[in-house]
């Protein structure tokens, strides 16, 4: 009982509902995060530190980006959605985090189709320099036996 307690009082703040109400759309790193929710970087990490913390969102690295996001499973996971489901669907300042997070999506796609226009004709080089996801997969499996 103690830990779904500790649970709900982690996402029992307007920001920290804020957070969960938008990464339970998408992964998405501090910087996006705090360009959505139009806080400082501190605040919001401190913020996202007890989400964790509370298991009520995952943190994962991907390259050098850290993403955050609501769990897939997990005591965590089971809280996340009807906490949600509880929000009211007309409230203003999800309203404006919700066209935030498009915004931000936009960009991504953006950044991304650009990426690929600028590399498209070295794509088979710049993949070659990468090793092949199976070899990578092969020397884990051989490593842990």
């Amino acid at each position: 009982m103690e830990q779904v307690l500790a649970r709900l009082r982690a996402a029992a703040e307007a920001t920290r509902l804020r957070l969960l109400a938008i990464c339970a759309e998408c992964e998405l790193t501090v910087s996006e995060i705090t360009q959505i929710i139009g806080q400082s970087q501190p605040r919001v990490s401190r913020h996202l530190k007890l989400l964790c913390e509370a298991g009520l969102l995952v943190r994962f690295r991907e390259g050098t980006w850290v993403f955050y996001r609501t769990p897939h499973s997990g005591p965590g996971a089971d809280l996340v959605q009807p906490v949600l489901d509880l929000l009211p669907k007309d409230d203003e300042t999800l309203s404006l985090d919700r066209a935030r997070l498009e915004q931000v999506k936009a960009e991504r796609e953006k950044i991304a189709t650009e990426y690929f226009r600028a590399n498209a004709k070295d794509w088979d080089q710049i993949r070659s320099l990468h090793i092949d996801e199976a070899v990578v997969e092969k020397a884990l499996l051989e490593a842990v036996g």
